[in-house]
């Protein structure tokens, strides 16, 4: 695995994770009150004994870079390093990335410049627990010129993930970008067999999702960037090399999960807090690594709490806390009611930091965090956020849609911005 590079795709704009990505790169966004997201792909690298990661960001992106240099330090003997490419104007180039192909393919002077056997392509918004080595070793033995890590997703959430079919040695033989016929659809289901030897069952109607996970050959990457004018993987590269290279599927048996969406996020923060986690946080074999912070101990005083996790640094004093994330420094006043809320904690402590942009004219300012006697569910409260007394914050329906100053419902789910201010009394 020291011959294997990886390339982890973190500069997408994130516009489906707005508000959460308007400030900040995506791969920077706060996950479990206490990662980023960016932590789940190098800690799966690091795991798997790769230690050679670029990184390729470009919008956004101070707070992502600024995580990386602080979190990921390798000693002077191992030749590890995780290094940030963003994007560059050049003699021959002044435009950004056009698409997570184009990023690729402007970025090779620099992620080539290390003889490698293979090159591991990675996107950065994905919550899953791979050894690389599984599939780099599958690769190899298939012989592959480029290898497709691929998951089986209900029939009804299919129409969001490119889709593969294979065949009964599982090579790739056709590919769709987000179909949304159901006869189409139907074309693209999974096999368990395909599955079996690897031990993952499942029932149902499936299909043959690609995770945006792939390992190519050194010579075959160039010649499949070859067309300047295909920016995208999934739309235009992959689906024209199933033609000209052999394109094998590696059937991942694990967990894997898409985030790049307000509820997809939403809900993978709650699922990891429920009583059985589709991911085990707790392994001390294959941790997710991040910037540890020195914070003291959380603490909760007389508080009601069911299904959810608490990061350190917290002061609580809720009546009750149920299926929900609660992130670092967060601070929760007496008498509130938190329930299927994922609250990303604070940057710092109340008086450390200067007021941001949202406080500049909303009069009194609720201290950080939560305060007393509120009722929240089913939202999403971003880092530094303050709100004031008696507020509440009801479970909207699905498909809600709603932009304010200081809040925003996507698809029913109510998100307060990082460093938002909702006064006290406010009901939304």
């Amino acid at each position: 695995m020291k011959d294997v590079t990886a390339v982890i795709l973190g500069g997408g704009r994130g516009t489906r994770l707005f508000p959460l990505t308007i400030e900040r790169a995506k791969p920077a966004l706060s996950f479990l009150g206490k990662y980023r997201l960016i932590d789940i792909p190098v800690s799966n690298c690091i795991h798997s004994g790769i230690n050679r990661i670029f990184v390729l960001t470009q919008f956004m992106s101070a707070s992502l870079h600024r995580h990386i240099m602080q979190t990921y330090r390798f000693d002077a003997f191992s030749n590890g390093f995780v290094d940030i490419l963003a994007a560059e104007q050049t003699a021959s180039a002044a435009d950004w990335f056009q698409g997570t192909a184009d990023a690729v393919r402007a970025t090779l002077k620099h992620t080539t410049y290390y003889q490698f056997e293979q090159m591991l392509i990675l996107s950065g918004d994905h919550l899953y627990n791979m050894n690389y080595s599984d599939l780099i070793g599958y690769h190899r033995m298939t012989g592959a010129d480029i290898t497709i890590a691929a998951s089986p997703v209900p029939m009804s959430e299919a129409s969001r993930y490119g889709l593969i079919n294979v065949d009964r040695r599982g090579a790739v033989k056709a590919f769709a970008e987000k179909p949304k016929d159901p006869e189409t659809l139907k074309q693209f289901r999974a096999d368990p067999g395909h599955f079996a030897p690897y031990g993952r069952t499942f029932e149902g109607d499936r299909c043959l999702a690609n995770m945006g996970v792939y390992v190519f050959q050194p010579d075959i990457l160039l010649k499949a960037l070859e067309n300047k004018n295909e920016t995208d993987f999934g739309r235009e590269v992959l689906l024209n090399a199933i033609n000209k290279f052999k394109v094998m599927a590696y059937p991942f048996s694990g967990y894997w999960r898409d985030i790049g969406t307000v509820p997809s996020f939403f809900e993978a923060n709650l699922s990891l807090a429920g009583s059985n986690p589709p991911i085990d946080l707790f392994s001390p074999r294959r941790p997710f690594f991040t910037n540890a912070q020195p914070l003291p101990p959380s603490r909760i005083n007389q508080t009601n709490v069911q299904n959810t996790l608490i990061n350190t640094g917290c002061d609580i004093s809720a009546e009750k806390i149920s299926n929900s994330v609660i992130g670092e420094r967060s601070i929760v006043e007496k008498g509130a009611k938190l329930d299927s809320v994922v609250m990303l904690g604070a940057d710092f402590y109340e008086g450390e930091q200067v007021l941001t942009k949202w406080t500049s004219s909303k009069g009194a300012i609720p201290p950080m965090g939560i305060g007393s006697n509120c009722s929240i569910t089913n939202a999403i409260i971003d880092r530094n956020a303050r709100i004031g007394d008696n507020v509440t914050i009801n479970r909207q329906k699905s498909g809600t849609e709603i932009k304010n100053d200081n809040f925003w419902i996507r698809d029913g789910i109510t998100i307060i911005p990082s460093g938002a201010v909702i006064p006290s009394g406010t009901v939304i």
